[in-house]
């Protein structure tokens, strides 16, 4: 197989795949294994989850106060209930910005005027090939859809300026929700006007 550097030149040469299979596969997930041989001549056997689908969509919804929108949910991973930013699949043939204001409507009961890509994150990139696409949410108005989650969430504003408190909160500890929200926080003190009170955050 040819060199692979990907889209950057200064970057180390990606292993060639040498084979590659399907080892396990639920209704969620797909693992998939890869027979790799790296540059200097030494292979070994690799384990991921295989990204599915067009992909998933998380939100922040700020509000003119300054207050952004999170809900309470159960982590199946934890067995317990966290705080956590709205977020879901996109579906087939929908729009990131179009998936990501249904999301706000079916979780929290708000929709956006705004809507605006923010950046994306990965989690695990050792073993997931997956990235959530976080879309940063303004002009919030009421507007609730029916979603599919097994029962009612619980809806909470926080100060964004009181970010450094929620992450030191036992219950809020999902790291891309934390990540996307010091995103946030820094673009929005680079905005004008009605966000200058964050930089005393």
């Amino acid at each position: 197989m040819t060199a692979d550097r990907g889209v950057d030149p200064d970057m180390p040469v990606r292993p060639s795949i040498l084979h590659r299979k399907i080892v396990a596969e639920s209704r969620l997930f797909k693992v998939e294994e890869l027979h790799l041989k790296f540059e200097n001549g030494e292979q070994r056997t690799y384990e991921r989850l295989v990204s599915q689908g067009p992909g998933a969509v998380m939100v922040v919804a700020v509000d003119d106060e300054g207050q952004v929108v999170l809900i309470r949910e159960y982590a199946g991973g934890f067995h317990d209930y966290c705080l956590t930013l709205p977020k879901g699949l996109v579906e087939p043939g929908e729009d990131i910005l179009a998936a990501a204001n249904r999301e706000l409507m079916e979780e929290t009961g708000f929709g956006a005027c705004r809507l605006e890509p923010l950046t994306q994150l990965s989690l695990a990139p050792n073993y997931m090939g997956h990235k959530m696409h976080v879309v940063l949410a303004r002009d919030l108005y009421a507007c609730k859809l029916e979603g599919d989650e097994p029962e009612p969430l619980e809806v909470q504003l926080y100060p964004l300026a009181r970010l450094n408190e929620l992450v030191d909160r036992d219950d809020f500890h999902e790291g891309r929700s934390v990540a996307a929200l010091f995103i946030t926080r820094e673009r929005l003190r680079q905005e004008m006007g009605q966000w200058q009170e964050l930089d005393g955050a």
